[in-house]
């Protein structure tokens, strides 16, 4: 089939194909993939008037056969061949595979663990819905009310539908909307430029799995389709820097998905055994090529700041880029080269600041940022900050990057500022009080463990049930 796919906008999922459309390329060889359909906001005010048609093609199910759908449609997105647009073409998993790493930068062994990931929430959803509602009877949301624990309660959805507004840096982050469809609420989906591969398989696999196809809008539009689908929608969730979500702060409504700034803690009575989790720093901060907001973007310490730094400098500064296909490859490369050079003139010009020292550069060959085979990469930085209130002592990049900074263990919790995940490295109760009293830390690691670890029972950034659905005082007449 010589024809490149087309991937339509899908309207209550029905594809719509617009006059205006983009072409999606490599970033490496600039070879025109697909192109995709984009629609104005006014198509998606028009269509989400009506959004109470998929409402209903999901409240037809039960919370636990949408749980069973799910797990099929996990099965397929990892494992079946799934329609790719609406020109007849297919995609089997490693075409997914080569496409997505081909657009995005990630090589294909860090796409295949995205896919595992995604995997594993849909084939395990009564272990995440458990979880985010706390072990709730889950045939009350069916009926709407229900006792438990000897309580009656009732729970009424908040939205008409859950908005996403998605990014192109990791497909993983699609997982958090997974939840939606078992709870009974559509989603409607702006992708992100980049990276319309994995919501639309996504949205193939459900519909293979027996889910409705009214439940899905798949939307690739510009700022102000996205605005309408973040303000109309009830309940949304935006991905972005601090420039690109600041707006929606304070917005209950929108759950903003931002840089994570997640740090290991080393407490005093560890910090001598520091050498012992040096393969846990390595890990947190360069799997998944740095890419994740659950990355560690900051190692604080009591003592031993610059040997860290240097040990970390050793382990991550020779890393050079590879070819996508090496299943040893540990770098991603920038579908966008100009977020490359921004990121490296920042590290450069806040290197200028006294106060900070870049503990890789010695163990780097040639420059940090380089191109290989036509892309565009970052290789890792160490910086060593002689305080917190150096520039980049709290920053956070899309490569693997950390700053290592000596805070006394009293004023540690003063000093981290909102941190998505912590992990902290200490036996001492009294300052594992400390850390469970901070309201500054949403995911707290107690221990040896690597920030990138999650349980899919607990949320590690916000509660898709809480945000989906209230509950409300009952009453009925005997």
């Amino acid at each position: 089939m010589s024809q490149l796919p087309h991937i339509p906008c899908l309207r209550k999922g029905q594809p719509y194909q617009s006059l205006d459309q983009i072409e999606i390329q490599g970033y490496s060889d600039q070879q025109t993939l697909a192109t995709v359909s984009t629609v104005n906001a006014g198509i998606i005010r028009r269509d989400l008037k009506r959004i109470d048609d998929a409402k209903a093609a999901l409240r037809a199910f039960t919370v636990e056969q949408l749980i069973q759908i799910s797990a099929k449609a996990g099965e397929a997105f990892l494992n079946e061949t799934l329609p790719l647009g609406d020109k007849g073409h297919q995609q089997s998993p490693e075409d997914y595979i080569k496409t997505l790493s081909s657009t995005s930068g990630l090589p294909h062994v860090m796409v295949r663990r995205n896919m595992q990931k995604i995997h594993h929430a849909l084939t395990h959803m009564k272990t995440v819905l458990t979880g985010l509602t706390r072990g709730l009877d889950l045939s009350i949301i069916d009926r709407g009310y229900g006792e438990q624990f000897g309580t009656r309660i009732s729970y009424f959805p908040t939205a008409k539908a859950l908005g996403l507004v998605m990014p192109s840096n990791s497909p993983a982050v699609n997982s958090l909307w997974l939840p939606a469809i078992p709870l009974k609420t559509p989603v409607i989906i702006k992708p992100g430029r980049e990276e319309p591969w994995t919501p639309y398989r996504l949205i193939q696999a459900f519909i293979k799995a027996g889910c409705p196809a009214e439940a899905f809008g798949f939307y690739p539009t510009d700022h102000e389709g996205a605005g309408v689908i973040l303000q109309s929608c009830g309940r949304a969730l935006i991905f972005g820097d601090k420039n690109t979500t600041a707006q929606y702060a304070n917005n209950p409504g929108i759950q903003i998905h931002g840089p994570g700034f997640s740090k290991i803690l080393i407490g005093e009575d560890q910090i001598d055994n520091w050498q012992d989790h040096l393969d846990l720093m390595v890990a947190s901060i360069a799997e998944n090529g740095g890419r994740s907001c659950i990355n560690a973007s900051a190692i604080i310490v009591p003592r031993h700041g610059q040997a860290i730094a240097d040990a970390l400098g050793q382990r991550l500064g020779p890393i050079e880029p590879t070819c996508p296909e090496d299943e040893g490859a540990r770098l991603s490369g920038f579908a966008n080269p100009k977020m490359a050079e921004y990121i490296d003139g920042a590290i450069d010009q806040d290197l200028g600041e006294p106060g900070a020292e870049d503990m890789t550069a010695k163990y780097r060959t040639g420059s940090r940022k380089v191109t290989f085979e036509g892309g565009t990469y970052l290789k890792p930085s160490i910086i060593y900050c002689d305080s917190m209130n150096h520039p980049l002592a709290n920053r956070e990049f899309l490569c693997p990057y950390a700053s290592v900074v000596e805070v006394p263990q009293s004023k540690m919790l003063d000093a981290i500022g909102p941190s998505l995940v912590v992990t902290a490295i200490t036996k001492d109760p009294a300052f594992t009080e400390e850390l469970l009293e901070s309201d500054l830390i949403e995911r707290l690691n107690l221990g040896a463990i690597p920030t990138m670890k999650i349980s899919w029972d607990q949320p590690h950034e916000g509660n898709m049930f809480e945000f989906l659905y209230k509950r409300r005082s009952i009453e009925r007449e005997a």
